[in-house]
């Protein structure tokens, strides 16, 4: 499943969009499933975050460096020369952001090993990133909408899924590698559960898309128009991420690895925030998986391009 998971994926989101243009009163439904198979993912997805790696990425001087310029000093700046141009639409922008602003901690390291990149590097890098991005992410928005983010984003819901979602799931993943480190069985388990990462993937794909498809009424077209935006990031980061791994002097696998870092984006993370967003802003959920569907196939792309970017000496 993981040599075919980029069609896993269109195939979720595919199956997703028919369910809910062809059946949209199941909609309701699946909104109530979408909690308990997001939790989950995330779980699974977080269980790849080796906490115990956390020591050593902070030993790993320009590696680190640099993984943190690209992600939180030139993405933030690619994502403010787009911003005026993206729709009006507030729940657009407002998914825009969320998706761009954070990086990714999961399969970015399976693209960018596939391109010959430090994966070891960059697996010791996630749990830093993670903790990086939750902390700078209400600062990044605040920072691009000002007092509007008050007006729509409600504090209660937000944080409610914040904790609910993303922290016991992380509390309960790193558990079980402290589990895992200690006892066989603990290692059975999270080997076990490390499997599920595609399929659940797929699932919280299918069911986001065909809950959420019939709320956008005649919004489908405006979702269409942040396509180019996603792809033009794509574009510009690995430009972007081959300069930085030059200014920072990087080998070539490393390098391979802050490209990489820098283009791919954590979608999953950030979903749940998405979907805690009042119904009039639903659309920010769908804006987001877009860039998933976006970003999947542009990695297909990446694994062949990256290595001619930065070729083997």
């Amino acid at each position: 499943m993981e040599r075919h998971q980029v069609a896993v994926y269109v195939g979720a989101l595919l199956a997703g969009a028919a369910v809910g243009r062809l059946a949209p009163g199941a909609g309701p439904g699946l909104e109530h499933a979408i909690n308990p198979v997001l939790a989950a993912l995330l779980y699974v997805t977080f269980l790849q975050v080796p906490a115990a790696e956390l020591g050593r990425s902070l030993r790993a001087g320009r590696f680190l460096g640099a993984a943190l310029v690209v992600n939180f000093v030139v993405v933030p700046l690619v994502v403010a020369a787009m911003f005026v141009f993206l729709p009006a639409d507030q729940a657009v922008r407002l998914g825009v952001l969320l998706v761009l602003l954070t990086p990714c901690v999961d399969y970015v390291i399976v693209f960018s090993g596939l391109a010959g990149g430090d994966s070891r590097r960059l697996l010791a890098a996630t749990p830093l990133l993670l903790v990086a991005q939750i902390l700078l992410l209400p600062g990044f928005l605040w920072l691009f909408l000002g007092s509007e983010l008050a007006e729509i984003v409600e504090v209660g819901p937000f944080a409610e899924a914040f904790v609910v979602l993303i922290v016991i799931p992380l509390a309960l993943a790193w558990l079980t590698q402290a589990w895992a480190a200690r006892r066989r069985t603990g290692q059975r388990v999270s080997d076990a559960v490390g499997t599920l990462m595609v399929p659940l993937m797929a699932a919280t794909l299918l069911t986001v898309v065909a809950s959420q498809v019939p709320k956008l009424g005649d919004g489908l077209a405006t979702v269409a128009r942040v396509v180019p935006f996603y792809v033009l990031f794509l574009v510009v980061m690995a430009f972007a991420g081959l300069a930085v791994a030059r200014l920072f002097r990087l080998d070539v696998a490393e390098g391979r690895a802050i490209v990489f870092s820098g283009a791919t984006r954590n979608s999953l993370v950030v979903l749940p925030l998405a979907l805690a967003l009042p119904d009039a802003l639903a659309i920010a959920a769908v804006v987001v998986v877009t860039q998933t569907l976006v970003e999947v196939v542009g990695m297909v792309l990446y694994v062949r391009a990256v290595p001619r970017l930065l070729p083997a000496r």
